[in-house]
């Protein structure tokens, strides 16, 4: 491995140091320390990230349809995926024994 290549090794503040550097953070109006309640209002990035959690779960499954019925629906533009669950969804409701 070359010199360029190794990481240099972090050195961590002494006490000291430490207490130097969180006065002088204080003095510095543009970096306050956060209140309880905004801390209390914080989210993790995590949990930011992606598409929103549905309240319906829905269940990846592995379906083999005839291709006029994937043209058709495709054929209906961005969202036929949702719009199959639909109409599928509609059919069980009307042919459900329970219903």
């Amino acid at each position: 491995m070359s010199t360029m290549m190794k990481r240099s090794k972090v050195q961590m503040p002494s006490a000291q140091e430490d207490r130097a550097i969180t006065a002088a953070a204080k003095l510095d109006p543009d970096a306050q320390p956060l209140t309880s309640q905004q801390l209390k209002a914080m989210v993790p990035m995590k949990a930011l990230r992606g598409r929103p959690k549905s309240e319906n779960k829905k269940r990846l499954v592995s379906v083999r349809y005839s291709p006029e019925v994937i043209d058709y629906f495709k054929s209906t533009g961005d969202g036929w995926q949702s719009l199959m669950d639909t109409v599928l969804r509609q059919y069980v409701a009307r042919h459900s024994r329970s219903a």
